[in-house]
């Protein structure tokens, strides 16, 4: 069963349900308040008999003067104490015979139903007691047919019938409506789905109305994760193209090395060795870009981090140890406190640490100052060089893929524009931040912000 037609049929159903809760209600207050106000009638004309039958003497006749209190249908009756009719007079024999007289020492009214010439009718009974002083003589009992009150119980009942299927059409239109426009949004999305099922090409919903529901909520969110998908999926296809155009120059090295080999054969051994020589440094070359995408695969998955609490001051000194071994560059330690603890995963960090200084030393020869330091949010990490800076206009190129200034220059200076890239994806897997300052001529700073993180 489609959901507009579970939402149509749900509504209605619902909306019958509060009808006819309404309409019970409805009809039992109206034959209540009704009842009440025949009975208050009632006892008034009852009041008004004893009031007559009190002002009466031994020679008055006393069924004259009830006969003007009868109305259409009705009989009147005075009881003695042993339930014996003393007094009767009525318009209505078979009333009459319905109804046997009854003594009352208190007042009561009673409704009966009773068979008459058109089906079941109700009847309406008070009994209040004649009293003589402080002792009660007898009890007058007044019998009325209630022929209104079962017109407008008819009348009740049809109105409410009436109402009851005019709303229930009422409803089926509504909900119909009603479930169109909460499925149309929806409706939308399953095309949309259906289009990118059989085209293999993401696209957005398209939204017609801008309302601030769940619904269109739920449209906008599919429409940025389908952004997003698109973003990615862009960023993939640049990723390819710029990984094959990285490993196009060494392969084709390769390739023409080997090609002379295949030609000129062993013949000259000094040729031979250097195309050897080229092949295996190019191959060489290709396996370090390899390790790096594999690096870069690894650095989608946010589970890979072995969190630990971290001294970066120590952490600092073991990579400057080694860098200044292995490179002999001055580099310069500033740090004012000892430790500066945060929680962090070590290799990682002294990964991007590594590749910080790597590039200092790369586009600069003077000294290269590194400054430990923090504050209440964070510990910071500045390394500093006085090289060729970076042009304004590419600070914000430089964490992109593949991407280096100094692209005349990009074949003497090793690496293949994925270190800052690198670097950028491990500060956010540490919630931290990273930020470069250059200026051309002048040199470059970058900042690392780590957090101090809570266990």
């Amino acid at each position: 069963m489609r959901i507009t037609t579970k939402i149509n049929l749900l509504t209605t159903a619902w909306m019958l349900c509060i009808l006819i809760l309404i309409n019970m209600v409805v009809y039992f207050l109206f034959m209540n308040f009704t009842i009440n106000r025949e009975e208050d009638l009632q006892y008034q004309k009852a009041e008004d008999v004893l009031k007559v039958i009190d002002s009466l003497d031994y020679s008055s006749d006393i069924n004259e003067k009830l006969d003007e209190f009868l109305t259409p249908h009705s009989y009147i009756r005075i009881i003695h104490p042993n339930n014996k009719v003393i007094h009767e007079i009525t318009n209505d024999s078979l009333l009459s015979k319905k109804i046997k007289g009854k003594f009352a020492e208190k007042k009561q009214a009673q409704t009966h139903l009773i068979s008459a010439e058109h089906g079941e009718e109700q009847v309406l009974i008070v009994r209040v007691p004649i009293r003589n002083g402080n002792q009660i003589t007898g009890s007058l009992e007044i019998g009325q047919r209630l022929l209104g009150l079962e017109t407008n119980k008819e009348i009740l009942r049809a109105v409410l019938f009436f109402c009851t299927l005019l709303a229930a059409f009422l409803s089926l239109l509504g909900g119909r409506w009603l479930a169109n426009m909460i499925m149309r949004p929806i409706s939308n999305m399953i095309k949309t789905m259906e289009e990118i099922e059989m085209s293999g090409v993401p696209k957005t919903i398209t939204l017609q109305n801008k309302t601030k529901d769940e619904l269109q909520t739920m449209a906008r969110t599919f429409n940025r994760m389908i952004h997003r998908l698109q973003v990615n999926m862009e960023k993939q296809k640049q990723f390819i193209s710029d990984a094959s155009h990285e490993l196009k120059t060494p392969l084709t090295i390769i390739m023409s090395y080997a090609d002379f080999l295949i030609r000129r054969g062993l013949e000259n051994k000094e040729m031979t060795n250097e195309a050897i020589q080229v092949i295996n440094s190019e191959a060489m070359r290709i396996q370090k870009m390899t390790e790096t995408f594999l690096d870069l695969a690894n650095l989608e998955k946010e589970d890979i981090l072995e969190i630990n609490e971290t001294n970066l001051v120590s952490l600092c000194q073991s990579v400057l140890k080694q860098i200044k071994h292995v490179y002999r560059r001055e580099i310069s330690f500033h740090f004012e406190k000892d430790p500066i603890i945060t929680r962090a995963d070590e290799l990682k960090i002294k990964q991007v640490i590594i590749i910080l200084l790597d590039n200092a030393m790369k586009y600069s020869k003077d000294r290269i100052d590194i400054f430990i330091e923090k504050n209440e949010q964070h510990a910071i990490i500045r390394v500093k060089d006085y090289g060729i800076g970076i042009p304004k206009e590419e600070i914000n190129k430089i964490f992109e893929r593949f991407y280096r200034v100094d692209k005349a220059r990009s074949r003497n200076t090793e690496g293949y524009g994925l270190g800052l890239n690198i670097a950028k994806t491990i500060m956010k897997l540490h919630k931290g931040e990273i930020k470069i300052t250059s200026q051309e001529g002048v040199g470059t700073e970058v900042k690392l912000f780590f957090p101090f993180m809570k266990n």
